[in-house]
């Protein structure tokens, strides 16, 4: 596809002739992080929804008591422990969209004021970081779409080197996301971390720079 085709209607809707909102996603253990960290690095404005997540479960967070009712076993002193959250809604897809029902629309509203604010400040690219992006049909809301990928040996061994992972969880994960290669697919553009890191930096340096110049 080409660089930038916008939607005539959703530029004027959103008033945003100037800004591009590029949303990042990609399966687990694809890189997103380190992606999002390096788009960030390259002084693009990043909203990252996992970020936005703890702190909607912290004490004072907007979801805290929501979630203190419908989840009790999973409330600690300083918040709620996601750790034993996981736990209650693992292989239970009832609890789990439970869950999304709680977290999911103060995300969005946590995203939505963050793309205002830096309309506001005349921001010509923002970043959302957002890992089920196709999932909870978040990619409507963005100018184009970037998915980190990686070879399947390649994830399942980042994966199963986390804290906590296991096989099972980890097919579980990936039973709940759209494929890899749906999302390559419904992509505008695809980052390989497989050939290191800093392959993966000079490929986001030269996407951002063809997306300010076909913008600007």
């Amino acid at each position: 596809p080409e660089i930038i085709q916008f939607s005539i209607e959703s530029v004027i809707e959103r008033k945003r002739l100037y800004m591009i909102v590029l949303g990042v996603t990609g399966s687990i253990a694809m890189g997103k992080s380190t992606v999002s960290t390096m788009l960030s690095h390259l002084n693009n404005p990043l909203h990252d929804a996992d970020k936005t997540v703890h702190e909607l479960m912290s004490m004072n967070g907007k979801a805290y008591h929501e979630i203190a009712k419908s989840f009790p076993g999973s409330i600690r002193a300083n918040g709620v422990d996601r750790t034993k959250l996981g736990q209650e809604v693992f292989g239970k897809p009832e609890k789990l969209k439970q869950l999304e029902n709680i977290l999911h629309p103060l995300v969005r509203e946590a995203r939505d004021r963050f793309i205002r604010q830096q309309s506001r400040y005349k921001s010509r690219l923002v970043i959302l970081d957002v890992p089920l992006l196709y999932e909870t049909g978040g990619d409507k809301d963005c100018d184009k779409v970037l998915v980190v990928s990686a070879p399947y040996f390649i994830q399942k061994q980042r994966a199963l080197a986390r804290n906590g992972m296991t096989q099972t969880k980890f097919h579980d994960i990936l039973q709940r996301q759209l494929p890899d290669h749906e999302k390559r697919r419904r992509a505008d553009f695809i980052v390989p971390t497989g050939l290191g890191k800093a392959y993966t930096y000079r490929a986001l340096k030269r996407l951002i720079r063809d997306l300010i110049e076909v913008k600007g």
